[in-house]
């Protein structure tokens, strides 16, 4: 068994390898997948999460985190999504590897979202806008990069401007032109992508502000109670997800789809439907795409394959 620390997964799952691996995954049948996720006894905010995935025929992955939003205040800061996510052989059950799961959750939730502007957002944009400036925000930022090599400026917003000045220095240092932004609503009227990785529980991205033709990709709202973007937002534009089997659990969707603003019929296709040819993408330069990137074990159990793959 071969064991991947952060800088190794890091290094062995570069953009373009693991979003054209992620893509030819979904060319396959859903894995069967579960998730398990506890909340903590003490009436903490942590919560830790068990998901297990198991392709037909092929690899079983088990990823296992720590969901723990208050790490960002500690000294030194740690990631809010930390822990392990481990690879077996589907016919014996033998372990195969285990790999940092803090950079196996920023490498797959970024490369997600990366196959989503692969397939919805324009060839001809230029403007990235990234709402939130916590861990996973250079990832996206280098991921939409290698997915849109049309894009030349990156904008970070957050509540905090000092967090997204961080972010900033991270992209300027791999060369990246990236800038902070202190006003959201001004950012969106020129985003072509507008990324969201936030925690929040109120929308941020207000749909009238969306300009036409831009590609929204939605991360952050994985529980009902959180909410990225606004009912506007969600039904100005034609909707997809990542996979149908888990698109009613963020609350994007289920809070729109409680208000009366869009039906669950809204949902045009997933990424099986739209890689395997079975559903249209972007129909229009001047059609909203929205992306609800829901996560889930398939993508563990894709992403570990990958990794696996480069192992000599």
């Amino acid at each position: 068994m071969q064991v991947f620390d952060a800088a190794a997964v890091h290094s062995a799952l570069p953009w373009p390898f693991l979003i054209e691996a992620l893509r030819k995954a979904h060319l396959g049948p859903m894995p069967a997948s579960d998730v398990v996720v506890q909340s903590d006894p003490a009436k903490g905010d942590g919560q830790f999460v068990t998901l297990p995935g198991w392709a037909p025929g092929g690899p079983i992955v088990v990823k296992m985190v720590g969901v723990f939003p208050q790490n960002a205040s500690l000294v030194p800061p740690q990631p809010a999504v930390q822990g392990l996510v481990a690879l077996f052989d589907g016919a014996t059950g033998a372990p195969r590897l285990a790999a940092d799961g803090a950079a196996m959750t920023a490498r797959k939730t970024a490369a997600d979202s990366a196959l989503g502007a692969t397939l919805l957002a324009r060839d001809d944009v230029e403007d990235l806008l990234i709402v939130g400036a916590g861990a996973l925000a250079p990832y996206f930022a280098e991921a939409h990069l290698a997915a849109r090599p049309s894009l030349k400026r990156v904008t970070i917003w957050n509540r905090t401007p000092a967090r997204a000045v961080s972010v900033v220095e991270q992209l300027r240092q791999k060369g990246i032109q990236a800038s902070v932004s202190e006003d959201l609503d001004a950012a969106l009227g020129r985003a072509d992508i507008v990324s969201c990785v936030t925690m929040s529980d109120k929308a941020l991205v207000k749909g009238a502000l969306v300009r036409p033709g831009a590609h929204l990709d939605l991360v952050g709202a994985y529980l009902p109670t959180l909410r990225e973007a606004d009912d506007e937002a969600i039904s100005r534009g034609t909707i997809f997800v990542d996979s149908r089997n888990n698109m009613t659990g963020g609350g994007d969707l289920s809070q729109a789809v409680a208000s009366g603003a869009i039906t669950w019929d809204a949902v045009r296709a997933d990424l099986f439907e739209l890689v395997q040819g079975r559903a249209a993408g972007r129909t229009s330069p001047e059609e909203i795409t929205v992306f609800k990137n829901n996560g889930g074990a398939h993508l563990d159990l894709f992403t570990a394959s990958a990794l696996a793959g480069t192992i000599a």
